[in-house]
């Protein structure tokens, strides 16, 4: 079995995820995304890999967390974004189609689990690196669904960081201590951090301009600028 900090560690991931995903109120989603960079940060050390910890505290939780919390505030002529979400829920009609996809994709990380490590995936884990994988399939889960259900685009911004952690967790998790797949990780949190910042600014642009915080039409009343938390 995985020692018990790693079980604490992997339950702590999949809460914060789940809070930072599903939590409304955009500035405490934004803190909920810095607190799981802070623990993916604890997550890199357990794998000893303390540069991928420094990096993930830096790109992640100060750079990425701070460009998205700089995002509600509003700067010069770009107005601040409202403090919650009041974007209506997708269509359920589309709903099949969202889920298929998910599914489908854990589907296949599932298959590739399975081909990659035998039989034995399907047990419980017998390392904090084995649980730790299993721990991303289940966050790229999280970030697979919030990101095909959820309209507004900040809330769609913290899905993409939670969905390249499960990657990075997962993809750490197959290879064990490989320093060519962890500088690879390096480089997707500098693709991440550019991501989002780019994100960011597309999304203050387009609301100061057209007043949407979606892709799919006008905001809803009470979605424009309002005050910060």
């Amino acid at each position: 079995m995985a020692p018990i900090e790693a079980w604490g560690l992997a339950g702590l991931l999949l809460l914060t995820a789940g809070f930072c995903l599903l939590q409304r109120h955009l500035w405490r989603a934004c803190l909920g995304l810095v607190a799981f960079a802070l623990l993916m940060a604890l997550a890199w050390l357990l794998l000893a890999a303390p540069w991928l910890a420094l990096a993930e505290t830096l790109l992640g939780a100060l750079l990425t967390g701070g460009t998205l919390l700089w995002t509600l505030r509003g700067r010069g002529a770009l107005p601040r974004l409202a403090p919650v979400d009041e974007t209506p829920p997708r269509a359920r009609s589309t709903a099949p189609l969202r889920w298929l996809l998910i599914l489908s994709w854990l589907g296949l990380a599932g298959i590739a689990l399975i081909w990659l490590l035998g039989i034995g995936a399907l047990t419980a884990p017998a390392s904090a690196t084995k649980l730790l994988a299993a721990t991303g399939v289940l966050i790229m889960g999280l970030g697979l669904w919030a990101f095909t259900t959820q309209r507004h685009l900040l809330r769609r911004l913290l899905a993409f960081n939670l969905l390249g952690s499960g990657v990075f967790l997962l993809l750490a998790g197959l290879a064990g201590p490989v320093a060519e797949v962890r500088g690879l990780i390096l480089v997707g949190l500098v693709v991440a951090l550019l991501g989002s910042i780019l994100g960011a600014v597309l999304l203050l642009r387009l609301h100061a301009q057209a007043g949407q915080i979606t892709l799919s039409g006008p905001s809803p009343a009470g979605s424009g600028s309002g005050s910060g938390p």
